[in-house]
């Protein structure tokens, strides 16, 4: 028995969730595919899959051996791509993965001057607030806000993501500027949505946390249009200094300053990081990603800095 090639066909049924559909695109009949991944059942001694007219699922084990061998035929075609690849021109698709606000303001316009360098790269970039995990979601590079992940896989700091809080100058005529982080009850607040739910507002005040919120007027994952409600006057906002950096410059918006700094996390190593795998940075095409994002963002940041 070919097992590589049964392995390949099981993974395809379990992503097609039929047989047919998984040997309509090898090529090969559906009963050659079913015996081939019936083969591999009775050498592993286990049931993979159960069955029936309408549908097929994985069986528990099923479900530990798809994520395991998933993964290892992901780390074998990077190898042959390493392989294929090393000390060649950078070329084909590559994938990145970016949190939406960053992408919009500044991945995007540095990925055009990235494409003129480099017209035989391909650039398949997806714009997502959720988490990628590069192995298994086929991601060479991804950007990510927050705090260096545990996941195995080289992070570099491309920048503070330092969360401040601003008004504009109508909203703050109107309903008075806040003088301490406890006033902020008393205001209103526009609210950036994450993937785990809105940020909160918070502070250390005598070495305890203080959720000092205030009652939401809009909610949203779209930051421009947070930014925008901000400058008409609707409310309070926290956002990030680098998406806000526009809005301050021209005085639309004006940063609120207290004694206590306000922050979204607990966690005080909140920051901008282009992940990778070490592995991947072999191979020509991710190696003039990386170097090119992290020596363009690093100038943006010591020039905002």
């Amino acid at each position: 028995m070919d097992q590589l090639k049964a392995i390949r066909y099981f993974i395809k049924v379990v992503d097609t969730g039929s047989f047919t559909k998984a040997a309509k695109e090898f090529g090969v009949p559906p009963s050659s595919l079913s015996r081939r991944v019936a083969d591999l059942e009775k050498s592993l001694g286990a049931t993979l899959l159960k069955r029936s007219t309408r549908i097929v699922k994985l069986t528990e084990v099923g479900r530990i051996y798809y994520n395991d061998v998933q993964q290892i035929l992901g780390q074998l075609a990077q190898s042959h791509e390493t392989v294929k690849s090393y000390q060649t021109t950078p070329m084909g698709r590559l994938s990145i993965s970016c949190m939406v606000g960053f992408g919009d303001k500044i991945l995007m316009p540095l990925l055009d001057e990235f494409s003129a360098l480099y017209p035989q790269i391909i650039l398949d970039v997806s714009l997502s607030d959720e988490l990628s995990t590069l192995g298994r979601d086929d991601v060479d590079i991804a950007i990510r806000g927050g705090y260096a992940p545990n996941e195995r896989v080289l992070a570099i700091k491309l920048m503070d993501n330092e969360f401040i809080p601003v008004a504009s100058p109508s909203y703050l005529k109107e309903y008075g500027e806040p003088t301490h982080v406890l006033e902020l009850k008393d205001h209103v607040g526009l609210y950036y949505k994450t993937p785990s739910g809105p940020t909160p507002w918070l502070c250390k005040i005598n070495e305890q946390w203080h959720d000092v919120s205030a009652p939401a007027i809009a909610i949203s994952n779209n930051g421009p249009w947070l930014a925008k409600k901000a400058c008409n006057g609707e409310g309070i906002l926290m956002s990030t200094r680098w998406a806000l950096e526009s809005y301050l410059g021209s005085g639309e918006l004006k940063e609120l300053k207290f004694e206590h700094t306000l922050a979204i996390t607990q966690n005080t190593k909140m920051a901008v990081y282009l992940l990778y795998q070490k592995q991947r940075y072999l191979v020509p095409k991710v190696k003039a990603a990386v170097d090119f994002l992290v020596q363009k963002l690093q100038v943006i940041n010591n020039e905002g800095g």
